[in-house]
């Protein structure tokens, strides 16, 4: 049976990057920037991300966690046909469930078949062994629901609330983005979201915990951010000391941080709104 998304408040999303090529460094990740760039214009955060190699139990294992989560979790890559790509038998073996040929990913790997006969010039073979093989590429976890691919036709796969994209750029991003804007609006932050900071010179993370702490439990809903940087090239040794949140909220608890740091006797810097 598809394993649903536990009931939660507010999910968070999960981002899960396979492939040997990420983490030997034969290909650099472009996934996660463009996840956070797609979840910030919805007004959402990516809240964890994980690599991982092309080795079934370590795959299985992260997926596992994924299911069990109450998170929103995109899976890139390893969706293929080819011997390296285990991604699509994982997350059966991860749900407990079979994996079967979805009707709706075979009519369209069919239709993509077809395509590319046409636009070589020669008679489409569908019985023809190659053509056979390209069928795997829609066998998906029992009850899965397909996720349409602008660029080839060839889907991914939603199953509950982990969504399988291929590992190419060109095709996951719309296709995540298809998932976010069908599925999930209803979490979309429609309110204005604000970061407010203050540049704090030579102080140390530790003496402002217990002011970060204060601030958070004065203000919920606010998150107190603390960057520190040993060596930036215009304010050298610093932390960019800050609140998020609605601006309603932030405004008083950016008062309160400024007011804690002035009682410190902080050295101050520029202030940043983001």
């Amino acid at each position: 049976m598809m394993k649903t998304q536990p009931a939660a408040e507010q999910p968070g999303f999960g981002l899960v990057i396979v492939g040997d090529e990420i983490l030997s460094g034969k290909r650099a990740d472009k996934h996660m920037p463009k996840v956070i760039e797609l979840l910030a214009a919805r007004g959402l955060q990516l809240g964890w991300a994980e690599y991982v190699g092309d080795d079934p139990e370590r795959i299985t294992a992260t997926l596992r966690r994924a299911f069990d989560s109450s998170d929103v979790v995109f899976s890139c890559g390893g969706i293929g046909a080819t011997p390296d790509d285990h991604t699509r038998q994982c997350a059966a073996k991860a749900l407990g469930v079979e994996l079967e040929l979805h009707r709706e990913a075979e009519a369209l790997i069919r239709e993509r078949m077809q395509d590319t006969a046409r636009e070589q010039g020669i008679v489409y073979e569908p019985d023809r062994p190659d053509n056979i093989h390209r069928l795997n590429m829609g066998v998906f976890p029992k009850g899965a629901s397909i996720i349409p691919n602008p660029y080839n036709k060839i889907p991914g796969f939603s199953a509950g609330h982990v969504h399988f994209v291929p590992g190419f750029p060109v095709m996951a991003w719309p296709m995540m983005e298809w998932v976010l804007d069908r599925h999930y609006t209803h979490l979309f932050r429609r309110e204005a979201y604000v970061e407010k900071s203050v540049i704090v010179f030579g102080a140390m993370e530790a003496s402002l915990t217990p002011l970060m702490e204060q601030i958070e439990r004065d203000h919920p809903g606010v998150k107190v951010f603390s960057l520190p940087s040993v060596d930036h090239p215009q304010w050298g040794r610093h932390i960019d000391l800050g609140v998020k949140g609605e601006p309603a909220r932030v405004a008083p608890a950016y008062m309160q941080l400024l007011a804690g740091l002035e009682s410190f006797g902080a050295r101050l810097g520029p202030e940043l709104v983001r």
